[in-house]
This record gives structure tokens, sequence and C-alpha cells, in this order.
């Protein structure tokens, strides 16, 4: 049991990512497909992507704004999903703002999940979180990857 205020060590973190990405990905190994399209292929690490994103989402919890914001829209996607697949799938255009019109700081409210709902200090906060995050999900990744190719 940690006292108030104390934060959960980054380590603990690592391990919580660790199990549930590996989890993930077992479960992911025994449900896929025996073909390997170029399609399949594609769909295959975009489900890994997601996986890694939700296993630290979960694994930092609720208590961060980039979190939530992850969570919810995974889990809006997997509403979503079912009502997709029916429709038509129609190309989508990528809108590329000219690159002056953006500040550093709206810049950063895009990459941080969550960011535009936030102030200064807290986007500043919590980015320096998420990218702790990030670094660790790459460490626990490469570390995968390592051991599985040897």
């Amino acid at each position: 049991m940690s006292p108030k205020g104390v934060t959960l060590n980054t380590n603990s973190h690592k391990i919580k990512f660790a199990r549930r990405f590996i989890r993930t990905l077992l479960r992911m190994r025994k449900n896929a497909p025996s073909s390997s399209s170029i399609e399949e292929i594609r769909k295959r690490s975009q489900r890994i992507k997601i996986a890694a994103y939700s296993s630290m989402a979960h694994a930092v919890g609720s208590r961060r704004a980039w979190s939530r914001a992850i969570l919810f829209k995974l889990r809006n996607r997997a509403r979503h999903h079912g009502m997709m697949r029916r429709r038509s799938m129609k190309k989508r255009v990528i809108k590329n703002d000219p690159p002056g019109d953006q500040s550093q700081t709206n810049k950063l409210r895009q990459l941080v999940p969550g960011g535009k709902a936030m102030d200064m200090c807290s986007l500043l906060e919590e980015t320096a979180h998420y990218i702790r995050c990030l670094s660790t999900q790459v460490k626990v990744m490469q570390t995968i990857a390592d051991h599985f190719s040897k």
C-alpha cells in the first residue's frame, strides 16, 4: 500500500504494460490467420499498435488525461467497429495545414492524446509523462523483439 501523494514507480508501469501487451500478443497469435498477404500484415501491425497503446493506457490507469483519452477512443472504436463494417469503405482525405499556421503549443496539443482540452501547465506535465510512457513502451517492445530474435 503506497501513501497518498506518492506516484507509482515507473517499473510497475513497465511490468503492467509488459504483462498486458504480451497477453494480447499471445491472443492475437492464437487467432492469427494462416495467410501472410500484404493486407493481413497491415491489419496485424495495426492491431499490434492498438494493443501497445491500450496496454500502456491500462497500465497507467485513469490518473492521466492522455491515458483516459486513449481508453475513451478505444472504447468508442470498439462500439462503432460493428457499424463501420457495414458501411462502404471510403477513401479518407488527409488535410495538411500550411506549415506556418500552427503555434508550437497547438502542435503539441495534437500530439498528446487529450491535449486539446488542457491548459499549458497541464499540457506540459501530461506531455512529460506521455513521453516517459512511450519510452517505456519502446524499451519493452525492444526487449520482446530481442528475446524472440535469438
